[in-house]
């Protein structure tokens, strides 16, 4: 009998030096013939595919389809990874189906797979039972762990330069690596780089698959949600995305559900002076500045491998001082390289202690441990053990 999911996934590490490209498939064949294969829709890209996806799913599930969204990371629980018909899936659905896909794996090739390869696998066995399900791929696209099945649609969220090591140092080679997933079809958002939209023109055609492009077709209706819902600009543009992409799959939606959307740690109101955004790279934070309008307090870390200098640079008109909040799992040099950047922007800062002013407006920004972590420090200070 294996330990239980959680215990048996912390045993897992998380990042590779090395990446084993076909142990996925190797696992996927073994578990395939026994399992249901629902209608499935893929989303790759840099940034905006956690609240794309959510937005796709909401509107499907809240028309009356059974749908199951699979996303990462988490902010608080596993669980969030694996949302099926409303809610994270329970303990107790994940631990039945952690269970199954152990015997089917058997011991050796469920200790070898990595942390997000087996838990991919896992949400399969969850959503076996779903009329839809959407995919978020982890990194890259071609040879993530996503792609192991077919898939009916694939997504084409905003891509950047991000994670170069493994995907490239340019945009042509990491936004190539990522579209070279798709399939039959695909919708591609609009793109902050020119050359995303010709690289996906060009695999399309090599595949012979029908590229979509966004229009401007639910913008009204989107805008006018948005406005209620105090929505940021990249949220209504992830939205649209995922209205076409319905459209795309002859699934019947009514765009108003989104009224009774939540999409927690994206630009996501935590009270009515903190927002939170789980973003961490130049893009998102060019996202964010597109949606500021007002001088904020910017909690803020950044992950070893991000473009932390960009990303201070691109928020700074916007930056009344920065709150350095640590994080676990931190090399003690980048903090050391952050306070740089923040002196030599002629930044104000300090580091974050759970103080919150009510006549200030905050934004906490850097990462989903940044966001984490701050909502640690937050209830601890609320409990009174802090």
């Amino acid at each position: 009998m294996p330990s239980s999911l959680i215990d048996f996934l912390d045993k897992k590490p998380i990042y590779y030096k090395e990446i084993d490209y076909d142990r996925i498939h190797i696992a996927y064949a073994m578990v395939k013939e026994y399992i249901k294969h629902p209608k499935t829709i893929q989303i790759i890209g840099t940034n905006g595919k956690g609240s794309t996806g959510r937005i796709l799913a909401h509107l499907a599930f809240s028309s009356g389809l059974s749908v199951g969204h699979y996303s990462s990371p988490h902010i608080s629980k596993f669980n969030e990874r694996i949302w099926l018909n409303g809610s994270d899936a329970s303990d107790s659905i994940l631990e039945l189906n952690h269970k199954r896909l152990y015997s089917m794996l058997g011991e050796q090739m469920s200790e070898r797979l990595s942390y997000f390869e087996y838990t991919t696998l896992l949400c399969l066995l969850v959503f076996e039972d779903c009329d839809l399900i959407v995919l978020e791929a982890g990194l890259g696209g071609e040879y993530d762990a996503t792609s192991a099945g077919d898939k009916d649609l694939s997504i084409i969220t905003p891509i950047g330069i991000d994670h170069q090591a493994f995907l490239g140092d340019t945009i042509v080679e990491i936004a190539t690596t990522k579209i070279n997933s798709i399939q039959k079809q695909a919708i591609i958002a609009s793109q902050p780089y020119a050359e995303v939209i010709d690289v996906a023109k060009e695999i399309s055609q090599k595949r012979d698959a029908i590229l979509y492009q966004v229009t401007d077709k639910y913008k009204e209706q989107i805008s006018h949600i948005a406005k209620q819902k105090a929505w940021a600009k990249y949220i209504s543009n992830n939205a649209m995305v995922a209205c076409e992409a319905l459209d795309i799959m002859g699934i019947d939606y009514d765009i108003n559900d989104l009224m009774s959307l939540e999409l927690f740690g994206r630009y996501y109101a935590y009270t009515p002076n903190i927002r939170i955004d789980v973003g961490h790279n130049s893009l998102a934070a060019q996202a964010i500045a597109n949606s500021l309008d007002k001088k904020i307090v910017l909690i803020y870390n950044s992950l070893d491998d991000k473009d932390y200098t960009k990303v201070l640079t691109t928020l700074k008109p916007y930056i009344k001082r920065v709150q350095i909040i640590k994080i676990e799992s931190q090399r003690a040099a980048t903090i050391d390289e952050i306070e740089i950047v923040i002196k030599n922007l002629e930044l104000e800062y300090s580091y974050f202690d759970g103080h919150i002013d009510e006549s200030e407006d905050y934004l906490v920004f850097g990462s989903f441990l940044v966001v984490e972590k701050f909502l640690k420090i937050v209830d601890e200070v609320a409990d009174g053990t802090k």
